[in-house]
């Protein structure tokens, strides 16, 4: 095994690689999961279906200049990015769909760029009137 981007770590790749690649296994939970979730209820919901190619892309095993374990770890990271990424986006439509309220303001919280268009936190009137 070459790494030729962090020479000198073999041992500690060789230790931490059981534990990354071990997600493969909720990550697929998750992949079936949130995929019958995501046709079921935006189905039911009326709501427009996430294209899942446009959050989950796998070519860069396709570069010839990586070495085996390099493409094979493109790989990984291609499917686990994208699909944490097309489940936050389906997690985003649901939101948008049952809620569409800020969270009360927190200088330690990172506001999602959905919530943008939500109503901001505690004004009842702003919600009454989305709600008529």
């Amino acid at each position: 095994m070459q790494f030729k981007k962090y020479n000198n770590r073999f041992f500690r790749h060789s230790i931490s690689a059981p534990f990354i690649y071990s997600m493969l296994i909720p990550l697929v939970i998750l992949d079936i999961w949130i995929e019958t979730y995501h046709r079921v209820a935006f189905a039911t919901y009326g709501v427009k279906y996430i294209k899942r190619k446009s959050y989950i892309k796998i070519d860069r095993h396709k570069l010839k200049y990586l070495t085996f374990f390099e493409k094979l770890n493109c790989m990984y990271c291609g499917y686990a990015n994208g699909l944490l990424n097309y489940s936050c986006a389906i997690a985003a439509e649901t939101e948008k769909y049952w809620c569409g309220i800020k969270h009360k303001y927190d200088e330690n919280f990172i506001e999602p760029q959905h919530h943008a268009e939500f109503i901001p936190y505690d004004e009842e009137d702003a919600y009454i009137k989305l709600s008529e």
